[in-house]
C-alpha cells in the first residue's frame, strides 16, 4: 500500500502551519477500508451463490484458494502476515497457507463454540446485489464480521507506520525551498526505496557546506515519545525535526548539540532558519505567505 501523492502534500502542509496531520491518515484508512468492505462483500455474495455446499466450506474454498495472494489468505482466514511472521519466524507462501488453515479452523471451532451458549441471539447478514439477496447466518456472519476487522487492523498498522517515511525527503526538500537553500547545499540522494513494498522506507538528507555533511533527522511522533533521543544518539544527527517534542524532548536536543525544529509549535518551522545558521548554510529568511508558497513548492516537487 502506498500513501498517494496528495496525500503527502497535505501532511506536509499541515504540519509546517503547525497543524495536527493524522486526520489525514485517518481519511486514507476509511477510505481504502470502505473500498475493501464493499468489495469483500460483492465477493462473498458470489462466493455463496456459487456454492453448491450448505457448510462453511463456500468461504474456504472462496477466500483461502491456495492460488490467491498471501495477504488475501492471512487476512481471510482472520491473521495478517506480520502476525504470521512473528509466529513462525518467516511468512512464506506455505507458510502463510498452513497458518490461516490452522487459524480458520480454530477460529470456526470458537464461534460454534460461543453460537452454541448464545443460543438466544440470532444474526443474519444479508447482501443484496442486482436484486438478488444472500442471507449469511450467525457463524458465517461472525467470520466476516471478523476478517472485516483484522483488515481494517492491518490498514491502520501499514499506513501509519508508513506515513513517516514517505513523508520525510518532501519535508525537508520543503522546508530547504522555503528558506531558498541552493541546491548545492543539501543531499537527499541518500534515499533507499523498498520496491517489494513500494514504500519509502529509508531516508538520509544531509545539509552540506564546505565540504561538511550535516545529518538531518526527521520523526512525526508523538510529545514525549522516548524513541527521539535513541534515534539522534544512534545516528550522531545534527539536525532533528519532529513533528512534536517535549521539553524533555527539547532539552536532551540542547545537552546533545543538536538543532532541533518542533513543527507543532507555533511558526515551530522558522526554527529550521536558526539550524541553517549555526552550520553555516546559506539562505534567505522566509517572509512569505504559506497559504501561496506551500501549493507552488509542493507542486514543484511533486
Amino acid at each position: 500500500m502506498t500513501l498517494t501523492d496528495q496525500i503527502v502534500k497535505n501532511i506536509i502542509t499541515r504540519v509546517i502551519k503547525s497543524q495536527d496531520y493524522r486526520i489525514e491518515i485517518v481519511n486514507l484508512i476509511n477510505a481504502e477500508f470502505l473500498q475493501f468492505a464493499v468489495d469483500f462483500f460483492k465477493q462473498i455474495a458470489y462466493a455463496k451463490l456459487d456454492s453448491k455446499e450448505i457448510t462453511i466450506d463456500w468461504y474456504r474454498n472462496a477466500f483461502m484458494d491456495e492460488n490467491l495472494p498471501s495477504d488475501d489468505i492471512a487476512i481471510n482466514a482472520g491473521l495478517n502476515k506480520k502476525t504470521i511472521s512473528n509466529m513462525y519466524g518467516t511468512a512464506t507462501k506455505n507458510i502463510v497457507i498452513e497458518a490461516a488453515n490452522e487459524h480458520f479452523e480454530s477460529l470456526y471451532q470458537s464461534i460454534l463454540a460461543l453460537v452454541e451458549l448464545e443460543k438466544e441471539i440470532d444474526l443474519t447478514l444479508t447482501i443484496k446485489m442486482k436484486g438478488v439477496s444472500v442471507d449469511l447466518n450467525v457463524s458465517e456472519s461472525l467470520i466476516v464480521i471478523n476478517t472485516l476487522a483484522v483488515k481494517r487492523a492491518a490498514l491502520r498498522g501499514g499506513l501509519w507506520s508508513t506515513a513517516g517515511k514517505s513523508v520525510e525527503k518532501y519535508l525537508m526538500l520543503t522546508l530547504c525551498n522555503l528558506y531558498q537553500v541552493p541546491e548545492q547545499n543539501y543531499d537527499a540522494s541518500h534515499f533507499v526505496k523498498d520496491r517489494g513494498k513500494k514504500v519509502d522506507r529509508e531516508i538520509d538528507f544531509y545539509l552540506l557546506n564546505n565540504g561538511n555533511k550535516y545529518l538531518c533527522e526527521v520523526k512525526l511522533m508523538g510529545k514525549g515519545n522516548p524513541e527521539s533521543a535513541d534515534a539522534i544518539i544512534a545516528r550522531d544527527s545534527n539536525v532533528f525535526v519532529a513533528d512534536t517534542l517535549s521539553q524533555q524532548n527539547k532539552n536532551q536536543c540542547d545537552q546533545l548539540g543538536v538543532n532541533w525544529v518542533a513543527l507543532r509549535d507555533e511558526n515551530g518551522f522558522r526554527r529550521f532558519s536558526l539550524a541553517l545558521k549555526k552550520l553555516g548554510i546559506p539562505f534567505v529568511e522566509y517572509n512569505g505567505n504559506l497559504d501561496h508558497d506551500l501549493p507552488i513548492i509542493l507542486n514543484k516537487l511533486f
